[in-house]
């Protein structure tokens, strides 16, 4: 019994700097922030205990509340099929027998290791109207003039997608990984049975890696949702809110207007929408394949 109890005290001895990083660092400024969200405070005078009246102003009384929430959505809805798709795409061409497959692969990951702001403010430059590249590739195929880009109420927001496939680096390596785990096996078995290139795909690979596109489309949706720098950057919620995102609006009330309490109802409505789109997720994953308990 000694020794058990001892070994269980080394256990937690060993793990006690993460134990304190958790409540400290984690567990701690949840519970506050959900108090604060109860309360009206501006950093300057003593919280003053509300109630629920935070979260009826937001859902009631807020209208760039649902703004933001439904930019964000749109977002989200163009973010991650487009990432998730061109990044399987990439990873499977990449996961072939090519030259300077290497290289590829590496320049491939190297937009997602560059310094965000820096790579967001030269999107800025080719984005504009008048100066950018963008604009100016569309002209030699006769599409003049382009678009407005990040001026244009229309048009920001399918930018700030079309930036968003410019990092799919990150993405592309965890399918790297999961294409390689497919025995090779079946592909040879598929062959004999005369399967082509899209056969093999859509009845091997496919339904082989689906754990991997499922983890991908689940960070991907909380990614997305949680999206700030890159409309603070390019556009900070410009033209007319178009790109005011859930998140960017999060910020301006808790860190611009100091209201605190207001920042921290959002911070917890966000909580509970991916908590229950994470949930749903999860309960609607029997097109997932795990070989230990099949589909």
């Amino acid at each position: 019994m000694k020794k058990v109890l001892r070994a269980n005290l080394e256990g937690y001895l060993f793990i006690m700097p993460w134990l304190i990083g958790l409540v400290c660092l984690t567990i701690g400024p949840m519970l506050l922030s959900l108090y604060m969200s109860l309360t009206e405070w501006d950093l300057f005078s003593p919280p003053r205990f509300v109630g629920l009246g935070n979260y009826q102003k937001l859902i009631f009384g807020d209208p760039l509340f649902w703004k933001s929430l439904g930019n964000t959505v749109y977002y989200v809805g163009g973010r991650v099929p487009v990432v998730i798709i061109l990044a399987l795409v990439v990873a499977v061409l990449l996961n072939q027998r090519i030259p300077l497959r290497n290289f590829l692969r590496t320049a491939y990951y190297l937009p997602t290791v560059t310094p965000e702001v820096a790579m967001f403010v030269l999107w800025v430059w080719m984005f504009d109207p008048g100066n950018g590249i963008i604009n100016d590739l569309l002209a030699l195929v006769g599409i003049k003039p382009g678009p407005e880009w990040l001026g244009s109420s229309d048009w920001a927001m399918p930018a700030l997608i079309i930036v968003a496939t410019w990092s799919i680096g990150s993405v592309m390596v965890i399918f790297l990984a999961g294409l390689q785990g497919v025995p090779q096996h079946l592909y040879e078995a598929a062959e004999l049975d005369g399967a082509g290139a899209w056969h093999k795909v859509r009845h091997v690979t496919l339904p082989l890696i689906t754990p991997v596109i499922f983890f991908n489309l689940i960070m991907g949706i909380i990614g997305a949702f949680q999206m700030f720098t890159k409309a603070f950057v390019m556009t900070n919620g410009g033209p007319a809110n178009a790109t005011l995102m859930y998140v960017l609006y999060l910020y301006d009330q808790a860190f611009l207007w100091f209201r605190m309490g207001y920042g921290s109802a959002l911070a917890w409505i966000l909580f509970a929408i991916l908590f229950i789109l994470t949930f749903i997720m999860f309960r609607r994953s029997q097109w997932v394949y795990y070989e230990g308990r099949g589909r």
